[in-house]
């Protein structure tokens, strides 16, 4: 019995060094062609969509997403099965997307008009992020995802301001052209300012009166006014955090700071850096 147990284990923990690990030839093979059957899934939902190839090809790539279909679900119960904690890899993000990656193929079974849930497949290219560990070992990655946290309240507040400039001047317009000139209501005449202020510019929906054709220009060259302000606040975010990073990088030798983050050797005195503050 203990021989048994002890056989188990052995290959859950084999499956965990393939699977959820990238330091053994294996592994990485496996990542490779995860990556691969990811991308020719992907490929193949964008294909379907046309109606030229899914007239011409619509049972080979139905027969191709069932082979992906099976191939995933087979992946999701090792991953289950190789899991230390079971419970937690599946109410994980990267689980839950794995589970809805494979759901589609199983509802139109049952549910045959829920075509459109085939697009949830989409997010099967999130598990690339994952295979290859990008927001994880990446600095860059790290850098702007700090730089985004730091820079939220202010970007917050932007919006809540512009939100403001903008239900202002949608009802402003909807007193001044009326249903007559097609703002037939308030949320209407707002979302004309919103595509104005962000300088998009449908031609749906357009201004008569001389008044409201004013108040459009003065939206106009508010929204130019306003584009830049969240771009330069991350950007601002994303240097200071940049500068903090070089910080960071201190010479043990002769303590000079300010390096950038893959140096490897100081660039005043040539000793090997550190990563210590």
């Amino acid at each position: 019995m203990s021989e048994e147990i002890n056989k188990e284990s052995s290959i859950r923990l084999y499956l965990r060094r393939i699977i959820f690990g990238t330091d053994t030839p294996q592994g990485r093979y496996f990542d490779i062609c995860l990556i691969i059957c990811i991308i020719l899934s992907v490929a193949l939902v964008f294909l379907d969509t046309i109606v030229s190839i899914h007239s011409a090809y619509g049972g080979m790539i139905l027969q191709l997403e069932w082979f992906f279909t099976v191939l995933f679900t087979v992946e999701y119960i090792i991953r289950l099965y190789c899991s230390t904690n079971r419970w937690q890899y599946a109410k994980s993000f990267y689980g839950v997307v794995d589970f809805l990656s494979i759901l589609p193929s199983y509802l139109i079974l049952f549910f045959p008009g829920a075509n459109f849930s085939m697009v949830i497949r989409i997010l099967r290219l999130f598990r690339v992020f994952r295979v290859l560990k990008l927001l994880r070992y990446l600095s860059e990655g790290n850098v702007l995802l700090q730089a985004l946290t730091q820079s939220s309240r202010k970007v917050i507040m932007f919006f809540f301001s512009v939100s403001l400039i903008v239900v202002v001047l949608g009802s402003v317009m909807y007193a001044v052209e009326g249903p007559y000139n097609g703002f037939t209501s308030i949320p209407k005449s707002i979302y004309w300012t919103i595509v104005t202020i962000t300088t998009v510019g449908y031609g749906d929906i357009t201004p008569v009166t001389e008044l409201g054709q004013g108040i459009a220009a003065l939206t106009m060259l508010i929204g130019y006014s306003i584009i830049a302000i969240p771009t330069g606040i991350i950007t601002a975010e994303i240097s200071q955090e940049m500068r903090r990073n070089r910080d960071l990088r201190r010479c043990s030798n002769c303590l000079k700071l300010g390096h950038e983050t893959d140096a490897g050797f100081c660039n005043q005195c040539g000793n090997e850096l550190q990563d210590v503050v």
